[in-house]
């Protein structure tokens, strides 16, 4: 397929390659020549403006919006639309709120425009080798890109979610939930650091990453952190939060559900920016391996 791209931060140029890869075509855009100069030498079309952008596509149009959540997607969508025409797609790739594409998505069906919401899913490892994406919108523009998704993809890694919003809800939650494991496994690593075992605690990972019932891919990224330094000392324990935690208990507020594990995890993340311990870092080295996110190195 040929589609525009749009946005290569740490994600987005990842997916760009990994598309590339398997055989599509991109005109590509980002507000940072350095950026747009990392696809140089591979089959990517840079272009200099969003309309420009739009001038190299065909009509029926598939656009990948790979940008920062808020104030940068309106900007983004409100600079293409005038070059747009009816029966094009954009793709909102990013961790935008639901209610935000629910409202954007109302606006450009007016003007026979479809904004898909596809919550995205893998971390920088993901992007490149293939994601996981949860889908939203109208069914008719996600059968459309399925062809995109399937090469973006692991196996069975992709589905539509339902109406607009309904992407980006589910990644919220989905979001909520890596919280809620993420704290847990940064007490239960702060636990054993205390017993007085002494234990080593990179052992301890790579025992629990065969067959236990906690096995998995933040396990096994826990090894590779602690293989960079076994008390994480290199890092402050201060763990951000890039807005799904809130929305998500704002969501369960709106509509009575209880969720105490996640609302927990997420003050936790308030309260590691006052005090650093082991759990927080733990918290803060996994951000870091599977996403990328930045952290606080210890002075």
């Amino acid at each position: 397929m040929k589609a525009g791209f749009v946005g290569l931060g740490k994600m987005g140029l990842n997916m760009a390659m990994h598309l590339l890869e398997c055989g599509h075509e991109l005109v590509v855009f980002d507000l940072s020549e350095q950026a747009s100069a990392r696809l140089a030498g591979t089959r990517a079309v840079v272009a200099t403006s969003l309309g420009e952008l739009v001038a190299m596509l065909e009509s029926d149009r598939l656009i990948w919006l790979m940008v920062p959540a808020g104030a940068p997607v309106d900007e983004t969508i409100e600079q293409l639309v005038p070059w747009l025409e009816r029966g094009d797609i954009i793709v909102d790739g990013g961790n935008s709120r639901h209610i935000d594409s629910v409202r954007r998505a109302a606006s450009l069906q007016e003007q026979g425009i479809s904004l898909l919401d596809a919550g995205t899913s893998g971390g920088l490892e993901g992007a490149r080798h293939g994601a996981c994406i949860m889908v939203g919108g109208a069914k008719s523009a996600y059968e459309r890109i399925e062809l995109l998704l399937r090469d973006l993809c692991v196996v069975n890694g992709y589905g539509y979610m339902g109406p607009s919003g309904s992407g980006h809800f589910a990644k919220m939650v989905h979001n909520g939930i890596e919280y809620g494991m993420m704290q847990a496994m940064g007490e239960g690593f702060n636990l054993l650091e205390a017993s007085g075992y002494g234990f080593d605690l990179e052992e301890v990972s790579r025992v629990w990453s065969h067959g236990s019932v906690i096995r998995g891919w933040l396990m096994e990224l826990m090894i590779q952190a602690l293989q960079k330094d076994p008390k994480l000392d290199y890092l402050k324990g201060v763990i951000a939060d890039s807005g799904e935690g809130r929305w998500m208990v704002e969501a369960a507020l709106e509509h009575e559900v209880s969720i105490p594990v996640i609302a927990a995890s997420l003050f936790n993340r308030y309260r590691s920016r006052a005090e650093g311990n082991l759990s927080d870092r733990v918290v803060a080295a996994l951000r870091h391996e599977f996403g990328g996110h930045s952290f606080l190195e210890k002075p």
